[in-house]
């Protein structure tokens, strides 16, 4: 116990936090990417926010809506693929691509934020979409619940001979 407490002090005062727990990079369904951006209801005035972005699909398909997107994947290769794709369906202008820690990651701007992420990654990530999401912005987390917060709406996509479970909340008034 003592040797992890000074270990995190020593990273804290040397300026480096923990990474992120991994998640597995599973790309979306492009079946599921639509509804997740349906539930969100996303149009052109929206700033949306993909934590963990993998290949940019997400942020591809809503820019294509005529959103701005911001891409974030602590992984130097998901950034790329990611930066590549956008440039090649022609939406890269519409597209920042961040290569961070999504826990550190600035929210506040965010109008949609989108996740495909773990249960445990999720849950953390709650005080900080509660911090920093305006209310009214909308959450959708492609297969993971946020915990006991209850989704304004849910679906079952089937893709794969699978069910996809997605869900999307409204941030509440403060």
């Amino acid at each position: 116990m003592l040797k992890s407490t000074l270990l995190a002090l020593a990273l804290a005062l040397a300026g480096c936090a923990p990474a992120a727990p991994e998640v597995r990079y599973e790309p979306s369904p492009m079946v599921v990417v639509e509804a997740m951006l349906g539930l969100a209801a996303v149009e052109a005035r929206d700033l949306v926010y993909d934590l963990g972005c993998g290949d940019g699909r997400i942020v591809i398909a809503a820019a294509r809506r005529g959103a701005r997107a911001v891409c974030i994947d602590i992984d130097p290769r998901r950034i790329a693929e990611a930066r590549a794709n956008a440039a090649r369906e022609g939406v890269g202008d519409r597209i920042v691509f961040l290569q961070q820690d999504l826990l550190e990651s600035d929210l506040r701007f965010a109008t949609v934020v989108m996740l495909f992420l773990s249960r445990d990654l999720n849950r953390r990530l709650r005080p900080k979409l509660e911090r920093e999401l305006r209310p009214g912005a909308r959450v959708v987390s492609h297969w993971h619940d946020m915990g006991d917060w209850t989704p304004g709406k849910s679906v079952q996509v089937k893709s794969d001979s699978r069910d996809h479970p997605v869900h999307a909340w409204t941030m509440p008034p403060r």
